[in-house]
Parts: structure tokens; sequence; C-alpha cells
């Protein structure tokens, strides 16, 4: 038992002198309902390096949405390994996989999910918070984030005083706020006109310029290919991988 744990430890630290970012060996998600058993995701093998901005893209029910999850540490596997930045995660307790969500994963929902009574600055700030940053930091590095997706304008205004595009790159800068290790987007242009979401898309392909590391999910053809590689999920597996530019 000992000797796994140290070769999983050094494969963590092999993965992140390669500059892996996410690496996952052989990862399922198994599903019980009645006597019906649903394999969500069927033994994938998954490796993105830091700066890589990829799309894992498939129609609904293909198991992209359960993927996500495993990646973002939203859920945890049934069998299988998954480390992040070096770490093993698959194997993690619920509080450590809260200090990896804060610090290693800046999520963008489809829904933006902001606070509606807090102004744009508090709603970037609220990781921060939970990282126990101090206030006077704190502000200085949630400006800085607003900033950089071009809101320092309206940092003192509300959800409800924005624009949906303007909503979703607050919601961005919440992301990047922590400089995280991946940048995971489910969907960010779902809930925008197509004018706004080539717009944010536009943002994406300058974050990543500028070295972050994108994981972006989506249904759809035309917003996959935003991205530099393309992986298709069906029926819990990967069908194909390829480079897109």
């Amino acid at each position: 038992m000992a000797q796994a744990t140290a070769e999983r430890i050094e494969r963590g630290a092999e993965l992140k002198r390669q500059g892996i970012v996410i690496r996952t060996y052989d990862l399922w998600k198994t599903y019980v309902m009645g006597d019906q058993t649903i394999n969500a995701v069927s033994g994938v093998d998954l490796e993105i390096r830091v700066g890589e901005y990829v799309a894992i893209m498939g129609p609904s029910g293909s198991g992209k949405s359960t993927l996500m999850n495993l990646i973002g540490c939203l859920d945890t596997p049934s069998k299988g390994d998954y480390y992040i930045n070096g770490r093993l995660v698959s194997s993690m307790n619920d509080d450590e996989l809260a200090q990896i969500r804060n610090k290693e994963i800046g999520f963008v929902f489809q829904t933006f999910n902001l606070l509606s009574r807090a102004t744009a600055l508090h709603n970037v700030e609220l990781p921060l918070i939970y990282a126990g940053i101090p206030a006077e930091k704190r502000l200085e590095m949630a400006k800085n984030s607003l900033m950089s997706v071009d809101l320092a304008h309206r940092m003192y205004h509300k959800p409800n005083e924005l624009s949906g595009g303007q909503r979703q790159r607050v919601a961005i800068a919440r992301a990047l706020v922590n400089n995280p290790a991946i940048l995971l987007a489910d969907e960010p242009t779902g809930n925008l006109d197509s004018a706004t979401g080539v717009e944010i898309m536009g943002l994406f392909e300058r974050l990543h310029q500028q070295g972050n590391t994108i994981v972006l999910v989506t249904h759809e053809q035309d917003i996959a290919m935003h991205a530099h590689r393309v992986v298709y999920v069906r029926d819990g597996r990967v069908a194909k991988d390829e480079k897109i530019k």
C-alpha cells in the first residue's frame, strides 16, 4: 500500500515536470439505478498540457457533462486516477476537493452564478474570501481581474445593471482571480445571443494567448471550433481527439 502511494506521488511529480496539468487514467463514473448499471464515463484517458485550449464536445447524454464534473472535482470517479497540477485528486476527501476547486480551477457556467445583490467587484472577490486573502489584497486582485476582462468601468454595478455579456465577463473575472491552473467553462455562451457569444469566445482566445489553460465543454460545433484541440465524447468514451489549430 505504501509503495503504491509513493508511486502515485512520484507519478504526479513527473506529470508536473512534464507540464501536464490534467491527466486521467482509466477514469470511470458508474451509476446504479435499480437493477441497471449506467457507465456515464467509461475508461477515459485524457492528457491536457499547461497552456492548451481544449474543447470537450459531445451531444446530450454523451458523458461530457459527467467528465466535466470529474475534471472540475465536482464529483468523484468510481474507478481510475485523476491528477491535476501533479496532485492526485481522485482519492481526496471533500475538504481537500473544496480546496482544489477554490485554488486550482476557475469555473465559468452558462448561468453566470452571480450574487444578484452584490456588485461585480464583490462577486469577483468571493473566491478570495474563501481562500482567506486579506481584504486589501483581495480588493486589488479583484480589480485587476475585472480590468483583464475590460470591466473596470462597471465594477460597482450589480448583475441586473449589466448586459448578459458583461455578466459573463464578471463570471470569467471571478474564475481567473485566484490564478487557477485551469479555466473550466461549461457552455459559456449558452445564455447569450450569437453576437455576444462571439465576443466572449474572443475573450477566451485572448486569455489563452496570455497563457491560461482553458477547457471548454460544449455541444455546439461552432463554439468548439474556437478551441485549438477538440476531444469528442460519445457513450462515455473519447471517440476522437484532434488538434484543429
